[in-house]
Formats: structure tokens, C-alpha cells, sequence
């Protein structure tokens, strides 16, 4: 007997909006500062060790991103890092928490076109105040039966957010650019999980695609979803 698909939760950023090319425009300005002390490859490199190492200490986001910058320059530098530099990367996160929102392609018309007929959830995670400046800021609040900002996406995170706001994860889709985080662990909560790739993604949200899942699928852009969620409905 085919499970309905009653419940369909979202990804934010780099799903519904804008977020990863800020980091790499910041990633830019960081490599300038400190280009007397090293190339852009083995900056970014450290940068990256440096945010795996801090990951259970700060969590997702600019703010622990940010401070990985900071720490990664003190160590480039042998602990000589100018003042002025250090304030120019408190600058360049200030600016990122700022940065105005930018809506991807069919957001509107997506939310819009589901909505009728099943449960709409956010489900990001994230520091708490971006996260929801970014929600507001959005202008798509109104969209969600709820919004769910969590530190890490879990199999039981994701288990526990649609016993409670759905009928059950057997009932769900989760829909987003990472592959880590969006797809694999709904798939194992026993839901459906689809793949939107975003031109640029973090390296830490890349992992290998499931093969043969019958409840996993990979779509270009946001606008093929409800299609598929016909589909998913009729497969069960």
C-alpha cells in the first residue's frame, strides 16, 4: 500500500536563497589580506582544517566562520597578524550577517503550487538570529506550517520534526543542496530526500549520491519539485 506524502520540509540557504557565494566573496577578501604571508590554496586549505576542527565548538554559520578566519590567520602568520587585519575579518563577517537576502529562482511559485495540498517545513540549521534574519527578510514566513533551526540534521532530527509537525518521516520529503545533510539522513529516517544541486556548495555538505534508493531523486532547480512530488505520491 502506497504512504501518502503528506509533509514536505526545506533547506534554506542555497535552497531557497543565496548563501554560499557570500562566503566565497569573503573567502576573496581573506586571501587578499593575507596574501604576504600565504598563497590562496594553502589559505583556503587551512581555513578549511581550521572549520572542521571548530564545527562541534561553534557550530554552523558566519559568526563560527569568522572566528576560524581569525584563528587561521594568527596561525599563518605565527601569531603576528596585524590588529588591523584582525578587525578588517570582524569587518567582513559584520557584513555577511547584514547582507541583504537574495530569493533563488521559483521559490514563490513552488511554495505556492504545494502548499494546497500538503505541510510546508523549513528545517535549517544555522545560528539562531541569522537564520531567522534571513527568514524574515525573505518575505516567504508565511509559506510554512513551521520553522525548525537546528545545530546538526540527524536521522533523528529529522524522525522527531516530522512525528511532530507531520504525520512521520515515512510520510515526508526533504528537499535541498546537500547531499550530507538533507538527503541521507531523511533516506535513513525512512522518508524521501531531494537532491536541488547548487552551483556552489561547502565542502563539507558533499557525499556520495545513494545508489538505486527508490526514495531518492536529484532535480536541476526548485521549479521541477512539485512534479516530482506528483510523482512521489504515486509511487509511494
Amino acid at each position: 500500500m502506497a504512504l501518502a506524502l503528506t509533509t514536505i520540509g526545506f533547506d534554506a540557504d542555497d535552497t531557497l536563497w543565496q548563501n554560499e557565494q557570500f562566503f566565497a566573496m569573503t573567502q576573496d577578501r581573506f586571501a587578499d589580506l593575507l596574501a604576504d604571508h600565504a598563497d590562496k590554496p594553502d589559505l583556503m586549505a587551512r581555513l578549511m582544517q581550521a572549520e572542521r576542527r571548530n564545527l562541534s565548538h561553534y557550530g554552523f554559520g558566519i559568526k563560527g566562520f569568522t572566528l576560524s578566519m581569525i584563528e587561521t590567520a594568527i596561525e599563518i602568520t605565527q601569531g603576528k597578524v596585524p590588529a588591523t587585519v584582525i578587525g578588517e575579518i570582524l569587518d567582513a563577517g559584520r557584513d555577511m550577517l547584514s547582507h541583504p537576502v537574495e530569493l533563488l529562482p521559483g521559490v514563490q511559485d513552488t511554495l505556492e503550487a504545494l502548499r494546497p495540498d500538503h505541510k510546508l517545513l523549513l528545517i535549517t540549521k544555522g545560528d539562531l538570529l541569522d537564520q531567522m534574519r534571513k527568514v524574515e527578510q525573505s518575505g516567504l514566513r508565511e509559506h510554512f506550517d513551521a520553522i525548525e533551526i537546528v545545530s546538526h540534521k540527524t536521522p533523528a532530527e529529522y524522525t522527531e520534526i516530522f512525528r511532530r509537525h507531520g504525520t512521520g518521516a515515512d510520510q515526508g520529503l526533504m528537499a535541498g543542496n546537500s547531499m550530507s545533510s538533507d538527503v541521507l539522513p531523511m533516506l535513513e529516517a525512512g522518508g524521501w530526500g531531494v537532491l536541488i544541486p547548487h552551483g556552489l556548495t561547502w565542502a563539507l555538505e558533499h557525499a556520495k549520491a545513494p545508489q538505486d534508493h527508490p526514495r531518492f531523486a536529484e532535480i536541476p532547480n526548485l521549479a521541477h519539485l512539485p512534479a516530482l512530488v506528483a510523482q512521489c505520491k504515486s509511487v509511494g
